[in-house]
C-alpha cells in the first residue's frame, strides 16, 4: 500500500466506475496502491483527481506496471530541497524530519507524495504531511513517542501510519489508547498488539 505505479496504457486500469476518472487520469500520471485482497493477481489501486473529494478505487493489471516509486525514496532530503513545492510547510516538515537519523524505514504519502513524485500542484500550503514508517519488526513505545513529539512540532499537521506485516495502524491513536484499528487486506480489527501474528 501507499506505493505509486505507473501504467503503460489507459486499458492497464480496470474497473473504475466514477466518471470523472476518463477525463482526469492518463497513464502520465500514477495510480496508487490501496489495501485490499488480490484478484486474479491484479493490484488493487486508487485514482487521485484534483480535487480532494475526488478518488476511485479499481484495479491495476500488474504485467503494465512500468514503474514504482516508494514512499521511502520520497523522504531522500535531496529531493526534498530540490521539490518546486520546498517553501510549503509540509515540505519544510518532511525536511525536519529527513535531517534527524531514525531506527526505522520512514515515507511520504498522501498529496504531499503525489506532489513530491509527479510536480502536480496537489498540495498546498494548509495541507497534511501524511507519513508511513515501516515496521516489520515490533518497535520500543517510546522510540515511537519521540518521534511522535517531533511530528507534533512541526509546521504543519502530521500523521503516520505504522505498516506492521499484519496491516496499518494509525500511531497517535495507538500511543493514545493503547488498542487501535489495524487496516489489513481483510478489513479492519480492533487490536491491542498491531505485531501479533494472527492464529
Amino acid at each position: 500500500p501507499h506505493d505509486l505505479l505507473w501504467l503503460s496504457d489507459r486499458d492497464a486500469l480496470e474497473d473504475v466506475s466514477e466518471e470523472w476518472v476518463a477525463s482526469q487520469w492518463r497513464p502520465q500520471l500514477p495510480v496508487v496502491v490501496r489495501r485490499d485482497v488480490n484478484r486474479e493477481g491484479r493490484i488493487p489501486v486508487g485514482v487521485r483527481g484534483m480535487r480532494r473529494d475526488q478518488r476511485a478505487a479499481g484495479w491495476a493489471n500488474g504485467t503494465k506496471v512500468k514503474r514504482v516509486v516508494f514512499p521511502e525514496s520520497l523522504a531522500s532530503r535531496d529531493l526534498l530541497v530540490k521539490s518546486p513545492f520546498v517553501s510549503m510547510p509540509p515540505v519544510q516538515g518532511a525536511i525536519q524530519l529527513a535531517l534527524c537519523e531514525w531506527p526505522w524505514v520512514w515515507g511520504i504519502t498522501g498529496s504531499v507524495g503525489y506532489a513530491l513524485a509527479t510536480e502536480v500542484p496537489v498540495l498546498h500550503a494548509q495541507s497534511d504531511l501524511d507519513l508511513i514508517i515501516r515496521c516489520p519488526e515490533r518497535v520500543a513505545r517510546e522510540a515511537l513517542l519521540e518521534w511522535q513529539q517531533v511530528i507534533g512540532h512541526l509546521l504543519c499537521r502530521a500523521d503516520t501510519q505504522i505498516e506492521t506485516p499484519q496491516g496499518a495502524f494509525a500511531l497517535a491513536e495507538w500511543l493514545r489508547d493503547g488498542r487501535v484499528l489495524l487496516k489489513t487486506n481483510n478489513g479492519p480489527q480492533l487490536v491491542s498488539d498491531p505485531w501479533a501474528l494472527k492464529r
